[in-house]
């Protein structure tokens, strides 16, 4: 691509525009990275990455200023603010150039193809690219600047799996080796920073391949130890493969149902899809967090694996111990208390609507029971169970085909109920709980709160209508 292109791209993304009205005239400030990069590779340039000779800081907030947004403090470590748009459709990370210059930052950069720069103030100008980083986004690979890339900052493992996987990008070859001999600090960078590589290599397009870039890398037992650990863990004949194989089976299977949710939500893929784009917690939208959820469900497998007489294989209790271990993942990740319970309560509910698929015809109020327990994720956690149904192809009693198609109807008849929970609430009683007390002349407490849950869950199963129907039916459970 010719620099008039280039910088033609450059200057077509609001982010760019934006950046030059706030630092008009700054000739310390470089476009970088990221930008360049998906430029030269035909991608849409959206958000940018900056290199300033001065305050980042201040620049940061010039940007924001301009664009009616927020800007604030990635990393004080790496000298990096980020600038916000008021939408938040777009951001630019500001850095402090390394070095006396320009050239000197390029050399303590990542990859090559990251080590490109253009001056703000010119963006047609032809690039700095001492690293042939250009001819290396044309061949489609993934090359670190220099030897020390991976020990000068051990979280570029993580991130050439990330990018690896995000690009498309083949890993050259010593690159490979590289990273393979940093891989046991792989665990070292911040939690936050491990996070946010993360979360773009999950809800990247292929996770499937980052995380198979990331265990060529040596660096999965670094980052998600909890995944590590499931490789060669042994399962009973519902499965045809060991607990890690499955795990990569059930997030294949996920993004198979994220495809076709018409087949597998049937009339409720419309309003499933808008659930899944919600924003969650953490910059995970819940579709993102599902997937998360999906990689760390069994997490709980190897410390309950127990051998029985007969070759029978058990893992009771893996749903608790796994939800365990994923509060101690997230406490070590930093992330948010909302997106650690979301990811706990998939975990640890991940196993209900299997034991249900026996019970067909499933009465309201078994369903109520399920909707109520597995609240606020119920529709989340049933669209989990169909990607782990469908990757347990062994020769076992609930691997056949008869279960799994009674499971997969069981979720289709669920998730317009759990869509309506989620969208409306649970139910109510119709009749205040004071009233209800002074109608059957008891005080209040946990007797009271019992029966207000068999009026709510009466409501559901259409038992319950007026508030005549609640005392009623309060008075017959009081009595039983």
């Amino acid at each position: 691509m010719s620099a008039v292109n280039l910088g033609s791209k450059l200057l077509a993304a609001p982010a760019t525009v934006a950046t030059r009205e706030a630092l008009a005239g700054d000739e310390r400030a470089w476009i970088v990275g990221g930008a360049i990069r998906d430029a030269l590779a035909g991608r849409e340039v959206t958000s940018l990455d900056l290199a300033v000779a001065g305050d980042e800081g201040g620049s940061a907030r010039r940007i924001a200023a301009a664009a009616g947004g927020v800007a604030f403090e990635l990393s004080a470590e790496f000298r990096t603010w980020r600038a916000l748009a008021r939408g938040r459709e777009w951001h630019v990370d500001v850095t402090r150039i390394r070095g006396p210059r320009i050239g000197a930052d390029l050399a303590l950069r990542d990859f090559t193809v990251n080590a490109i720069a253009v001056p703000l103030a010119e963006p047609e100008a032809e690039p700095l690219d001492p690293y042939r980083g250009g001819a290396d986004v044309e061949a489609r690979l993934l090359r670190a600047v220099s030897s020390r890339s991976f020990a000068d900052d051990p979280l570029r493992i993580l991130r050439a799996a990330r990018l690896g996987a995000q690009l498309g990008f083949e890993l050259e070859p010593e690159t490979v080796r590289l990273a393979q001999a940093s891989a046991s600090r792989a665990g070292e960078p911040a939690g936050e920073r491990q996070l946010a590589e993360l979360r773009s290599l999950v809800t990247g397009p292929d996770p499937l391949r980052g995380l198979a870039l990331l265990d060529e890398l040596g660096g999965t037992a670094g980052v998600l130890p909890e995944l590590a650990a499931l490789h060669g863990v042994e399962q009973n004949p519902n499965h045809h493969l060991d607990v890690h194989a499955h795990t990569i089976e059930v997030l294949r299977r996920l993004l198979e149902v994220e495809r076709e949710l018409d087949r597998y939500a049937g009339d409720a893929a419309p309003a499933l899809r808008a659930l899944l784009a919600e924003p969650l917690a953490d910059e995970f939208t819940r579709g993102g967090a599902l997937r998360f959820g999906a990689i760390l469900h069994d997490v709980g497998k190897p410390a309950t694996r127990r051998e029985h007489d007969g070759g029978l294989i058990s893992f009771i209790g893996h749903d608790r111990e796994g939800a365990a271990l994923v509060r101690a993942a997230c406490a070590r990740l930093k992330t948010s208390r909302a997106l650690t319970r979301h990811l706990e309560q998939l975990t640890v509910h991940h196993l209900r609507l299997g034991f249900m698929a026996a019970e067909r015809p499933v009465t309201r109020g078994r369903l109520y029971d399920y909707l109520r327990r597995t609240a606020p994720v119920a529709a989340d956690v049933t669209l989990l169970t169909v990607a782990d149904r469908l990757s347990a192809r062994g020769s076992g009693p609930t691997a056949s085909a008869r279960m799994i198609e009674a499971h997969l109807e069981l979720a289709r008849e669920v998730l317009p109920e759990a869509i309506a929970w989620h969208r409306d609430g649970p139910p109510r009683s119709p009749i205040p709980g004071d009233e209800l007390a002074t109608a059957l002349g008891i005080e209040p407490g946990p007797e009271l709160g019992r029966l207000i849950g068999e009026i709510e869950a009466g409501v559901f199963t259409g038992e319950v209508e007026t508030a005549d129907d609640a005392v009623a039916l309060a008075r017959r459970r009081a009595l039983s």
